[in-house]
């Protein structure tokens, strides 16, 4: 299934979901992102086949038909679409959290969040709010590799890149059978099995250069048992050492960083200070840099730094 139709169902689904009143088909035409730039019989066509399809899988799209309407409207029960309660241990609620997260930085993220907005915009009235708070923690996935090495482990494909290990300027080629992509302190990497070196090892993403191609049909990859990824990436076996830094922040901006603050002191000139516990400078950076202008770090050196390092990547 191509991207362009998956996003398409998944906006469907939505849009059927988050409605509160059947929709007719020209509605749905409008509010969907993928059917608007069809003519009317190409979206016609296309709007029974997604239906059908969404029906095959198991998603039931009532037809209800109201006499005071021409035309019939379209709806998602959410008790029948919805699955029964399930009850999770504590670990496990943790590790698919953690899974949802990483989809914050997914294409099908923005598709989703996109398809609520615009139904909004057009007056149709949704259950769900579009944002979840105005604190919300997120995997950061920044890295360009990152998707293709996402998809490659999922697949249990070979992969191939450029990389440029620790302290060369030189980029090699290096084919892999990816194990598992894992988070270290801020950074991503893939562990798996070298081929140019016969031997596993860990592959930082940042490192990587160009694009990551697969290699082979997929499955082909087999994962040994008992591996243990956080071991092939150094996992320290204490955590790091908790420090504080000191960030002038503006004036009446960056709240979900004063509620996170250790303490928030007034300050002049329309800026205060605050106190921000932090273990890895570099994850500190990629927060502080996402807020511009409304936040300075001002100690310790090597936090400063390294938003500074992240600034300057940015313009160039």
């Amino acid at each position: 299934m191509s991207r362009r139709k998956t996003e398409r169902l998944l906006n469907l689904v939505i849009c059927l979901l988050a409605t509160r009143r059947p929709l007719s088909a020209e509605q749905i035409r409008q509010a969907v992102p993928g059917y608007d730039r069809d003519g009317d019989e190409a979206f016609q066509r296309m709007f029974e086949r997604d239906k059908n399809e969404l029906r095959e899988i198991g998603i039931p799209i009532d037809v209800v038909r109201d006499p005071w309407e021409d035309e019939p409207g379209y709806r998602i029960e959410r008790e029948s679409y919805e699955l029964p309660e399930i009850t999770l241990e504590p670990d496990e609620a943790a590790v698919l959290g953690l899974a949802a997260q990483v989809w914050q930085r997914a294409s099908l993220a923005e598709a989703a969040s996109g398809a609520l907005l615009k139904l909004r915009a057009g007056g149709v009235a949704t259950d769900q709010p579009v944002g979840t708070g105005a604190l919300e923690l997120r995997v950061d996935t920044r890295d360009p590799a990152f998707p293709a090495l996402w998809d490659a482990v999922r697949d249990r494909r070979v992969v191939r890149f450029d990389y440029r290990g620790a302290g060369s300027e030189s980029v090699r080629s290096r084919t892999v059978e990816p194990w598992g992509v894992v988070s270290r302190r801020g950074r991503w990497y893939l562990a798996g099995f070298d081929r140019d070196r016969n031997a596993p090892r860990a592959f930082r993403l940042s490192r990587i250069s160009g694009q990551v191609t697969t290699v082979g049909r997929a499955g082909a990859v087999e994962v040994p048992p008992g591996v243990d990824l956080k071991a092939m990436v150094g996992f320290p076996d204490e955590p790091a050492e908790e420090r504080v830094a000191v960030v002038r922040v503006r004036q009446g901006a960056c709240e979900g960083l004063r509620q996170l603050a250790r303490a928030v002191h007034a300050g002049t000139d329309g800026w205060d200070e605050a106190e921000l516990a932090f273990t890895d400078p570099e994850r500190l950076a990629g927060w502080m840099a996402s807020l511009g202008a409304d936040v300075e770090v001002v100690e310790p050196p090597d936090a400063r730094e390294a938003v500074m390092r992240r600034l300057k990547g940015a313009m160039a």
